[in-house]
């Protein structure tokens, strides 16, 4: 439906996808299951939704991304770090691009420090484009908290490596991709209900063709843009 009332216009549809990480560490995996998510040891449930965005042109969004397991409660078996980790594998498997969100109010080194880590998870590349990483982030947030004097002090020392301390590029064409008309979906019907019964219609490969759990890209330790 996004994809019929917006293709042709110059943007990108996102899909945010939330971040479930309780539990996450038992087998049962029951918080996920309970929002909805079929993931569990032996079924990949994150996989069939990056193929089914894959085909609208779609940008994966996700969330929890300044979390460590460290920080969560132990009775809760949260393990956001490799959730995340599973996630972004997921999507980066189905070719289409990945954005990210943090889940709280953070303005300390350690959460910028994950967030650096999740944007290049194998480091800067120093002789070309990164194979890995994310498209954009939406920080969470402006406020009077960020705004107090040593928070921003840290806050531009972090934007400023987000762009591995590149300086500002005013041209638009040599940002990672530039925006361009959205394409058709590659299901196509006549009418919306038609793009409805199209989207749910299997087709070769099926997007639960791809429930088969695969390990996870590698993911580095630490990010090697620390902000301090």
């Amino acid at each position: 439906m996004a994809n019929r009332a917006f293709r042709g216009c110059k943007l990108k549809l996102a899909v945010k996808v939330s971040g479930i990480h309780w539990w996450y560490r038992d087998d049962s995996h029951a918080a996920e299951l309970t929002a909805g998510y079929y993931n569990v040891k032996d079924h990949d449930g994150y996989r069939p939704l990056a193929r089914m965005l894959s085909r609208h042109y779609c940008t994966f969004n996700f969330t929890c991304v300044e979390m460590k397991n460290s920080e969560q409660s132990e009775e809760a078996k949260s393990a956001p770090v490799q959730l995340v980790q599973q996630v972004f594998s997921d999507a980066w498997r189905e070719k289409i691009e990945v954005g990210y969100e943090s889940a709280l109010n953070r303005y300390d080194q350690k959460a910028y420090n994950q967030i650096l880590k999740i944007a290049r998870p194998n480091g800067v590349n120093r002789e070309g484009t990164p194979k890995l990483r994310i498209r954009e982030l939406t920080y969470l947030r402006l406020g009077d908290d960020l705004l107090e004097t040593n928070n921003f002090i840290l806050f531009k020392i972090f934007v400023k490596k987000m762009h591995a301390d590149l300086p500002y590029c005013p041209d638009p064409s040599k940002y990672f991709k530039s925006i361009i008309p959205l394409p058709n979906s590659k299901l196509i019907g006549l009418n919306w209900l038609d793009d409805i019964l199209a989207t749910a219609k299997v087709i070769a490969p099926s997007p639960f063709d791809t429930a088969k759990v695969i390990a996870p890209f590698p993911f580095d330790t630490e990010t090697d843009m620390p902000v301090g």
